[in-house]
């Protein structure tokens, strides 16, 4: 895609956007399916040889072997070689960046200061985005996107599902995260703050103080004497309170241990993102009992990612340390990769199948905390599925459908 859309003439990828406005199915009028499969991965047990898989009102309602479920005349059947759990991306900012790489579209990074958790996701996401309909082609039906690296404090985090012309249709959780980037990702220039490391925790540690002091007097204040509202300050509260993560976008062994220590002091719960070098402080990671959504498998080893290796996932696992993939951020058209891709390179370094499919999907919505209803192909769940003509992690094979919430969204083989 990246080639295409650097070739194509700006009228006619006007052209092109204009018809995907009106491609995003809505999350509307779930169908009775049954989808075959003739190897089902549920991700809740072993693998189903000759499968089916039963929906109903957006729901998974059987699971099992072929000869043991009985399918009503009154369902559709579609059929896949491989079935598996609807993808989950544990980190992108696909929905606020655009393919398109103007400025119209790009709302993954408010660079006018570099504090500002209160900027939300949810307002700013655009699910009608080419790029939402792209890696949903793929089999990527959940997504965790919002704001991105690239100041201190960028913004809030969302999950949605890749379906909707509206936002409300697609969103599971609208505020997840407080996105927060350490190290030369944050680093200002010109002479502005914050320009070292140190500027740059101090002035977390600076705000976080501030909305302890702020909580407390609004929990204290007698009734209608609160003191005013401020959504900075509101926004740094719910991740005291626990009621979001941070999630700390950061890549040496020196930073990864200064947030660990900073989480101690605050009593909050992070996440680290992309953490080039995990492996060296895997220790510490572990004893913190800090998750990592680890860079993306692919991504360019330069910069603070020196030191960043194809091995990432196998030595978070083989350090006991919950991980997950994710497809990230690029600068360049078409803004995102697919993270189907990113668990096949993971799978040929370290990683055995099961756990590189489990990375992008029950191991994923785990970490996010959304695996009651996504992530896993159980009765009760979420009817999201993929499908694909062969073994998902070789090149040469296709998606070739895609179910949310009991809805047949795509059959474009791709």
């Amino acid at each position: 895609m990246k080639g295409y859309m650097n070739r194509t003439h700006p009228g006619v990828a006007a052209c092109i956007a204009a018809l995907f406005l009106f491609a995003q199915p809505a999350a509307t009028s779930a169908q009775q399916l049954a989808i075959r499969g003739d190897i089902v991965h549920t991700m809740a047990g072993p693998a189903i040889e000759n499968g089916v898989v039963l929906t109903e009102n957006g729901k998974i309602t059987a699971v099992g072997v072929a000869g043991n479920i009985d399918i009503p005349d009154s369902f559709d059947i579609v059929h896949g070689a491989v079935v598996t759990p609807g993808l989950v991306d544990a980190h992108t900012v696909v929905g606020l960046a655009g393919y398109l790489n103007q400025p119209h579209d790009q709302d993954q990074v408010e660079r006018s200061a570099p504090v500002q958790p209160e900027l939300r996701a949810i307002d700013a996401y655009n699910p009608r985005e080419a790029l939402v309909e792209w890696v949903r082609g793929f089999g990527v039906t959940t997504m965790h996107t919002g704001h991105g690296p690239g100041v201190l404090v960028s913004g809030q985090t969302m999950i949605v599902k890749t379906i909707g012309n509206d936002v409300a249709e697609a969103v599971l959780d609208p505020a997840t995260m407080v996105a927060v980037t350490l190290g030369n990702g944050a680093r200002a220039s010109g002479g502005k703050s914050p320009g070292s490391r140190s500027k740059m925790i101090a002035m977390l540690r600076a705000e976080l103080i501030k909305a302890q002091e702020y909580a407390e007097k609004q929990e204290n204040a007698e009734e209608g004497k609160e003191p005013a509202r401020n959504l900075r300050m509101d926004a740094f509260a719910q991740v005291l309170s626990g009621d979001m993560r941070l999630l700390v976008t950061v890549e040496r062994a020196n930073d990864i241990l200064t947030v660990l220590r900073l989480a101690d002091e605050f009593g909050i719960d992070i996440v680290l993102d992309s953490a080039a070098e995990a492996y060296l402080v895997a220790e510490q990671i572990k004893a913190a009992g800090v998750p990592v959504i680890t860079h993306p498998t692919m991504a360019r080893h330069g910069g603070e990612r020196e030191n960043a290796t194809f091995e990432a996932a196998s030595h978070l696992r083989d350090a006991g340390i919950a991980f997950a993939l994710q497809s990230g951020f690029e600068a360049y058209v078409p803004k995102t990769r697919v993270i189907l891709f990113e668990a096949g390179v993971a799978a040929a370094n370290g990683l055995t199948f099961d756990e590189a499919l489990a990375s992008i999907t029950i191991n994923a919505a785990r970490l996010l905390r959304i695996d009651n209803r996504v992530g896993s192909i159980e009765v009760g769940k979420d009817a999201d599925l993929a499908l694909y003509d062969g073994d998902p992690f070789e090149y040469t094979t296709h998606a070739v459908g895609v179910v949310i919430d009991g809805q047949l969204v795509s059959q474009e083989v791709r």
